[in-house]
């Protein structure tokens, strides 16, 4: 069995726990073999942490890896995975797949908001055609690091629906918390959109799965979504906002709120929420109504362990759960958070993809749609919520 060798681009949050999840592969032997950063403090001290190699330069990185884990913000994505694909090497990419930064050497007064979404969405599903081409023409594996598809809660669903061969009539689900800590979001030139993007993704992305696990275990052709309809919000940005300092605020031209409605190929539906303005930590669920059963996943907060804790400072130095904002008081602690995001599962599979030359659970066709349905949702909000077909590869 050949070692797998991987390459980091990347040195902040998303680096940090694909390099974890890489220390616990099972049955596959693999070596995080180093990482490369634009920021070459940040990629020194990443490196450093963790005894890999500091690449000075994307290239040297390529010559002596099988595996490019695409970890910056979305804007330099495709950048990255066409020049891998390129190379020969393999991809993983983590969200947003792809989008649209604004034309050309786009400066500060270019507002994403401002933009023509007709424009974006075509955009958008060219870069998405760039990256597929590439990858096809150089017969490398690209996997799209959607956690969401990994997570337990999730893959029980996916356990039921082939059990039951149960129909999905209706999903809803929502990732929300009070603003992300990446300085690039809040930029729709870094970004690629507000909370469509960052975090209306996450649910997003496990729902359109779902209806493509359900068409397998019923032996019915691929269910993919179909249309939209959207709206988008800057709660924040109001005129009246009352800004008593819990929130982010400091978005340039990106929205903080959203609701997604997609109808799938046959028929059914799904609502998608994300937010910036819910406080308490990260709140991730999706929840399934089919037509012999109903589940609900609760990623987080779940109930697994609780805690009331009467005096903040004495766990300043213990690790509740993302986004929390406060310890005081009663506080629902997760044993294994990464666990239970799917971050190890993600990468376990995308490890087994390679070793065994099968195609990953979460795959470019899951991302391109994704990105599809993303900025379909972007011009139905520009039409005021008209319903907008979602253009398919």
């Amino acid at each position: 069995m050949k070692k797998i060798k991987i390459g980091i681009v990347g040195a902040g949050f998303a680096a940090g726990f694909h390099y974890e999840a890489y220390l616990n592969v099972n049955r596959i032997e693999v070596e995080v073999v180093g990482s490369y950063s634009r920021n070459s403090a940040k990629r020194i001290a990443f490196a450093e942490e963790r005894n890999i190699v500091a690449f000075d330069s994307f290239a040297a990185m390529l010559e002596r890896v099988d595996v490019i884990d695409i970890c910056v913000p979305g804007y330099a994505h495709e950048n990255y995975a066409v020049i891998a694909a390129e190379h020969g090497k393999h991809i993983i990419i983590e969200k947003p797949y792809t989008g649209y930064y604004g034309p050309p050497n786009a400066d500060d007064s270019w507002r994403g908001d401002k933009a023509d979404k007709n424009e974006m969405l075509t955009q958008a599903m060219a870069s998405v055609k760039r990256i597929a081409n590439a990858v096809s023409a150089n017969e490398v594996k690209l996997m799209y690091a959607e956690n969401w598809v990994y997570a337990p809660a999730i893959q029980k669903e996916v356990e039921v629906l082939r059990a039951t061969k149960g129909q999905i009539l209706w999903m809803q689900g929502e990732e929300s918390h009070s603003g992300s800590h990446s300085p690039a979001y809040g930029v729709w030139r870094e970004a690629g959109g507000g909370s469509v993007v960052g975090k209306g993704c996450h649910p997003l992305s496990a729902a359109l799965y779902l209806k493509r696990v359900e068409a397998i275990a019923r032996g019915i052709e691929p269910i993919r979504p179909q249309s939209v309809n959207a709206r988008v919000h800057r709660l924040t940005g109001i005129a009246d906002y009352q800004d008593e300092g819990h929130l982010r605020t400091d978005y340039l031209d990106v929205e903080d709120f959203c609701q997604l409605h997609i109808t799938f190929t046959d028929g059914t539906v799904a609502d998608i929420f994300s937010s910036e303005i819910v406080m308490g930590g990260v709140h991730n669920w999706l929840e399934i109504f089919a037509n012999n059963h109903r589940y609900r996943a609760n990623i987080n907060p779940n109930d697994c362990g609780t805690l009331y804790n009467p005096v903040e400072e004495q766990l300043k130095d213990v690790y509740i759960a993302e986004k929390l904002g406060s310890k005081q008081g009663w506080s629902f602690p997760s044993p294994n958070e990464d666990w239970m995001t799917g971050y190890p599962q993600e990468i376990q599979d995308f490890m087994e993809c390679i070793d065994s030359d099968r195609e990953p659970q979460s795959d470019i066709m899951l991302a391109a749609d994704t990105v599809a349905v993303m900025y379909a949702a972007y011009l139905s909000d520009q039409n005021e919520g008209r319903t907008t077909d979602v253009p398919l590869i």
